[in-house]
């Protein structure tokens, strides 16, 4: 059996307000806004993204949704996030601050309360440091 891809997340009328239509966001949005929110966490480097993400950002396009998976089930929306972090910084501490900077974004901006926000470390990132020789 085909599993139903969903298009869009259906979103409730903010309160006190009159119903005038339909109000859905793309999944795509919320890879966005989670993007967002995981870069500004300190001690997080980037996101890992994909050979296409890699060629688009080399061309100069940010590439805000790079690392995020979103998926909408019967439970609720959940959020995987796979991240770099910075050498010298706390994994945990990192790794429970991205947690809740996605959590409060997403309700924040769409009112959607996330079932969960899964961190995955993919990797250290150590500071560069240039040995180049002067002559």
């Amino acid at each position: 059996m085909a599993e139903k891809v969903i298009q869009s997340l259906p979103q409730s009328t903010p309160a006190g307000k009159e119903e005038l239509g339909k109000i859905e966001v793309a999944p795509e949005v919320i890879e966005v806004i989670a993007g967002i929110a995981t870069t500004e966490v300190e001690g997080v480097s980037g996101t890992r993204g994909n050979f296409a993400t890699g060629v688009v950002e080399k061309f100069g396009k940010k590439v805000h949704g790079k690392g995020i998976k979103t998926e909408w089930t019967e439970a609720g929306l959940i959020v995987d996030v796979y991240c770099f972090v910075q050498y010298g910084a706390s994994v945990a501490k990192v790794a429970q601050q991205v947690q809740t900077q996605i959590r409060e974004a997403i309700f924040n901006m769409t009112s959607l309360a996330t079932q969960e926000v899964n961190v995955h470390i993919t990797g250290i990132q150590f500071d560069q440091v240039n040995d180049a020789k002067t002559e």
